[in-house]
């Protein structure tokens, strides 16, 4: 298992898709007709063999659209995990007593989303890919739209009142321990990507994404320059509610 996508909300895709496309030095995304069946407009950026994802409510009443009424901004949303066996991890997810709101079954992909309520602080899907170097959601041809500045995502941060709690829970959904790192919990997966799970009130949430680039440095300035909000200490992007953290990919 790895994780292959991280989507977050905004209440409108502009100037947000337009301002992550300067910023990871996308010339092109991906617009998934698809989302439609959830009420939505999407934009699917490649980073690397890794994908980021805004939607954006297309129609009222969605689930989306809930979510960033009570966020009140943009905001973390959802995270895609990449299985190996579709069948096999389906097996398990029927024990689990964690509740499908959404499954497919195409010959290029099998996958489900499962309740936020149940997994807990967001919408966690699980696809296995057919072949496993592909990514339906990214449309014909992501492999010539890689980002430039950004060589993938490499994990995303969830925070929560308990993340030990939090992480044992998704752990055990995921089969995966756990690893301590003392007030917070990391889940992490064969290709080194991983999910940090931190303290935080107020909301239980996706609240960060850390990219792997070649010079950090140049991202905050590239930020900047873009007019983006970026910490005192130049060491985040913030983006409504939505931390993003670029890390040198020699040292990651």
């Amino acid at each position: 298992m790895k994780l292959r996508q991280v989507a977050l909300a905004a209440a409108q895709l502009e100037p947000t898709r337009s301002n992550l496309l300067a910023l990871l030095g996308a010339t092109a995304d991906y617009a998934d007709p698809g989302v439609g069946e959830f009420g939505l407009v999407n934009s699917v950026m490649a980073i690397g063999d890794t994908f980021l994802e805004i939607v954006a409510p297309d129609q009222a009443n969605t689930a989306a659209g809930r979510l960033l009424e009570r966020r009140g901004e943009t905001c973390g949303y959802m995270a895609l995990m990449q299985v190996e066996s579709y069948v096999d991890f389906n097996s398990h997810l029927e024990k689990s007593q964690v509740r499908k709101i959404w499954e497919v079954q195409r010959s290029e992909v099998s996958a489900c989303h499962v309740h936020p309520k149940d997994i807990g602080a967001a919408i966690v899907s699980f696809d296995e890919m057919r072949p496993p170097e592909s990514w339906l959601w990214a449309g014909p041809g992501w492999e010539g739209q890689r980002a430039q500045h950004a060589k993938r995502i490499i994990g995303c941060e969830l925070q929560a009142q308990n993340p030990k709690g939090l992480a044992q829970h998704w752990g055990d959904v995921m089969q995966i321990s756990p690893v301590d790192l003392g007030e917070n919990s990391r889940l992490s997966f064969h290709d080194g990507t991983y999910i940090d799970f931190v303290a935080g009130s107020g909301y239980e949430g996706i609240c960060a994404i850390t990219f792997e680039v070649d010079e950090p440095k140049a991202m905050y300035e590239r930020a900047k320059a873009l007019g983006l909000s970026v910490t005192a200490k130049d060491d985040r992007v913030v983006i409504g509610g939505l931390r993003l953290t670029f890390v040198d990919s020699q040292l990651s």
